[in-house]
Protein backbone atom coordinates (compact mmCIF):
# COMPACT_ATOMS: atom_id res chain seq x y z
CA UNK A 1 0.00 0.00 0.00
CA UNK A 2 1.32 3.42 -0.93
CA UNK A 3 1.52 6.02 1.81
CA UNK A 4 0.99 8.91 -0.59
CA UNK A 5 -2.39 10.58 -0.56
CA UNK A 6 -4.37 10.96 -3.77
CA UNK A 7 -4.89 14.41 -5.18
CA UNK A 8 -8.44 13.85 -6.35
CA UNK A 9 -10.26 15.64 -9.09
CA UNK A 10 -14.03 15.78 -9.16
CA UNK A 11 -14.28 12.54 -11.15
CA UNK A 12 -11.98 10.48 -8.88
CA UNK A 13 -13.20 11.82 -5.53
CA UNK A 14 -15.64 9.94 -3.36
CA UNK A 15 -19.20 10.88 -4.33
CA UNK A 16 -19.87 12.85 -1.12
CA UNK A 17 -16.83 15.10 -1.73
CA UNK A 18 -17.74 16.03 -5.31
CA UNK A 19 -20.25 18.84 -4.63
CA UNK A 20 -17.82 20.45 -2.18
CA UNK A 21 -15.04 20.26 -4.74
CA UNK A 22 -17.29 21.73 -7.45
CA UNK A 23 -18.27 24.61 -5.18
CA UNK A 24 -14.66 25.27 -4.20
CA UNK A 25 -13.56 25.28 -7.84
CA UNK A 26 -16.20 27.92 -8.59
CA UNK A 27 -14.77 30.17 -5.88
CA UNK A 28 -11.08 29.72 -6.73
CA UNK A 29 -11.23 28.87 -10.41
CA UNK A 30 -9.50 25.57 -9.58
CA UNK A 31 -9.54 22.91 -6.85
CA UNK A 32 -6.79 23.81 -4.38
CA UNK A 33 -4.46 20.96 -3.42
CA UNK A 34 -5.69 20.80 0.20
CA UNK A 35 -9.28 20.31 -0.95
CA UNK A 36 -8.25 17.72 -3.54
CA UNK A 37 -6.30 15.82 -0.90
CA UNK A 38 -8.88 16.15 1.90
CA UNK A 39 -11.51 14.80 -0.52
CA UNK A 40 -10.29 11.30 0.38
CA UNK A 41 -12.36 11.81 3.54
CA UNK A 42 -15.57 13.62 2.56
CA UNK A 43 -16.40 14.02 6.27
CA UNK A 44 -13.10 15.79 6.96
CA UNK A 45 -13.56 18.01 3.92
CA UNK A 46 -17.13 18.87 4.87
CA UNK A 47 -16.11 19.49 8.47
CA UNK A 48 -13.38 21.92 7.40
CA UNK A 49 -15.54 23.74 4.85
CA UNK A 50 -18.46 24.05 7.27
CA UNK A 51 -16.20 25.23 10.07
CA UNK A 52 -14.46 27.70 7.79
CA UNK A 53 -17.83 29.12 6.77
CA UNK A 54 -18.74 29.55 10.43
CA UNK A 55 -15.37 31.15 11.25
CA UNK A 56 -15.89 33.62 8.40
CA UNK A 57 -19.23 34.63 9.99
CA UNK A 58 -17.66 35.57 13.34
CA UNK A 59 -17.50 39.14 14.57
CA UNK A 60 -13.76 39.21 13.91
CA UNK A 61 -12.86 41.34 10.89
CA UNK A 62 -11.30 39.72 7.84
CA UNK A 63 -7.95 41.24 8.79
CA UNK A 64 -8.21 39.92 12.36
CA UNK A 65 -9.09 36.45 11.04
CA UNK A 66 -6.12 36.54 8.68
CA UNK A 67 -3.79 37.59 11.53
CA UNK A 68 -5.14 34.67 13.54
CA UNK A 69 -4.70 32.23 10.62
CA UNK A 70 -1.14 33.29 9.80
CA UNK A 71 -0.20 33.20 13.47
CA UNK A 72 -1.49 29.66 13.77
CA UNK A 73 -0.13 28.55 10.38
CA UNK A 74 3.42 29.75 11.07
CA UNK A 75 3.33 28.20 14.54
CA UNK A 76 2.31 24.75 13.27
CA UNK A 77 4.41 25.26 10.12
CA UNK A 78 1.70 24.80 7.51
CA UNK A 79 3.48 25.97 4.38
CA UNK A 80 0.29 25.91 2.28
CA UNK A 81 -1.76 28.05 4.69
CA UNK A 82 1.05 30.59 5.01
CA UNK A 83 1.35 30.93 1.23
CA UNK A 84 -2.39 31.09 0.60
CA UNK A 85 -3.20 33.53 3.40
CA UNK A 86 -0.20 35.73 2.55
CA UNK A 87 -1.71 35.94 -0.92
CA UNK A 88 -5.13 36.81 0.52
CA UNK A 89 -3.63 39.58 2.68
CA UNK A 90 -1.67 40.94 -0.29
CA UNK A 91 -4.77 40.98 -2.52
CA UNK A 92 -6.71 42.76 0.23
CA UNK A 93 -4.01 45.46 0.24
CA UNK A 94 -2.80 44.72 3.78
CA UNK A 95 0.39 46.50 4.76
CA UNK A 96 3.41 44.52 3.53
CA UNK A 97 5.21 45.03 6.85
CA UNK A 98 2.29 43.30 8.62
CA UNK A 99 2.53 40.31 6.27
CA UNK A 100 6.30 40.12 6.69
CA UNK A 101 6.07 40.28 10.49
CA UNK A 102 3.43 37.54 10.59
CA UNK A 103 5.49 35.30 8.29
CA UNK A 104 8.59 35.93 10.44
CA UNK A 105 6.66 35.34 13.69
CA UNK A 106 7.56 38.84 14.90
CA UNK A 107 5.53 41.35 16.96
CA UNK A 108 3.09 43.50 15.00
CA UNK A 109 3.13 47.30 14.98
CA UNK A 110 -0.66 47.58 15.35
CA UNK A 111 -1.48 47.11 19.07
CA UNK A 112 -4.88 45.51 18.48
CA UNK A 113 -3.57 43.05 15.90
CA UNK A 114 -0.60 42.30 18.15
CA UNK A 115 -3.06 41.50 20.95
CA UNK A 116 -4.74 39.02 18.57
CA UNK A 117 -1.39 37.43 17.72
CA UNK A 118 -0.31 37.14 21.36
CA UNK A 119 -3.71 35.83 22.47
CA UNK A 120 -3.75 33.22 19.68
CA UNK A 121 -0.30 32.00 20.68
CA UNK A 122 -1.34 31.86 24.35
CA UNK A 123 -4.47 29.84 23.59
CA UNK A 124 -2.42 27.43 21.48
CA UNK A 125 0.43 27.09 23.96
CA UNK A 126 -1.89 26.75 26.96
CA UNK A 127 -4.26 24.34 25.17
CA UNK A 128 -7.05 26.76 26.02
CA UNK A 129 -5.66 28.09 29.29
CA UNK A 130 -4.70 31.75 29.01
CA UNK A 131 -3.01 33.68 31.79
CA UNK A 132 -5.17 36.48 33.23
CA UNK A 133 -2.80 39.25 32.06
CA UNK A 134 -2.93 38.00 28.46
CA UNK A 135 -6.75 37.87 28.56
CA UNK A 136 -6.82 41.34 30.08
CA UNK A 137 -4.53 42.71 27.34
CA UNK A 138 -6.76 41.08 24.70
CA UNK A 139 -9.90 42.64 26.18
CA UNK A 140 -8.18 46.00 26.75
CA UNK A 141 -7.23 46.03 23.04
CA UNK A 142 -10.95 46.08 22.22
CA UNK A 143 -11.75 42.40 21.86
CA UNK A 144 -14.69 40.76 23.58
CA UNK A 145 -15.38 37.47 25.33
CA UNK A 146 -17.17 36.43 22.17
CA UNK A 147 -14.01 37.17 20.18
CA UNK A 148 -12.00 35.01 22.60
CA UNK A 149 -14.32 32.09 21.92
CA UNK A 150 -14.21 32.81 18.17
CA UNK A 151 -10.44 32.26 18.39
CA UNK A 152 -11.20 28.80 19.82
CA UNK A 153 -13.50 28.15 16.85
CA UNK A 154 -10.72 29.23 14.49
CA UNK A 155 -8.26 26.91 16.21
CA UNK A 156 -10.62 23.98 15.74
CA UNK A 157 -11.19 24.76 12.08
CA UNK A 158 -7.58 25.47 11.20
CA UNK A 159 -6.30 22.47 13.12
CA UNK A 160 -8.20 20.40 10.58
CA UNK A 161 -6.65 22.28 7.69
CA UNK A 162 -3.08 22.65 8.91
CA UNK A 163 -2.79 19.07 10.15
CA UNK A 164 -4.32 17.63 6.97
CA UNK A 165 -2.08 19.82 4.78
CA UNK A 166 1.01 18.66 6.62
CA UNK A 167 -0.02 14.99 6.68
CA UNK A 168 -0.79 14.94 2.95
CA UNK A 169 2.17 17.15 1.97
CA UNK A 170 -0.19 19.45 0.08
CA UNK A 171 1.87 21.16 -2.63
CA UNK A 172 1.50 24.91 -3.01
CA UNK A 173 -0.67 25.66 -6.03
CA UNK A 174 0.62 27.97 -8.76
CA UNK A 175 -1.52 31.01 -7.74
CA UNK A 176 0.20 31.00 -4.33
CA UNK A 177 3.77 30.09 -5.41
CA UNK A 178 4.97 33.69 -5.13
CA UNK A 179 4.13 33.49 -1.42
CA UNK A 180 5.87 30.19 -0.62
CA UNK A 181 7.17 29.96 2.92
CA UNK A 182 9.48 27.58 4.70
CA UNK A 183 9.87 27.44 8.46
CA UNK A 184 13.25 28.41 9.80
CA UNK A 185 14.33 26.25 12.70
Amino acid sequence: MTTEFTRHDVSSAPEAARPIMDNTAKGFGFVPAPVALMAESPELLEGFMTGNGLFNKTTLSQLEREVFILTMATTVECHYCVAMHSSILTRSKADQSLIEALRARKPLDDPKLEAMRVFTLAVMEGHGHVEPEVKEAFFNAGYTKRNALEVVLGLGVYTISTYANRMTDAPVDEPFKAFEWHAEH
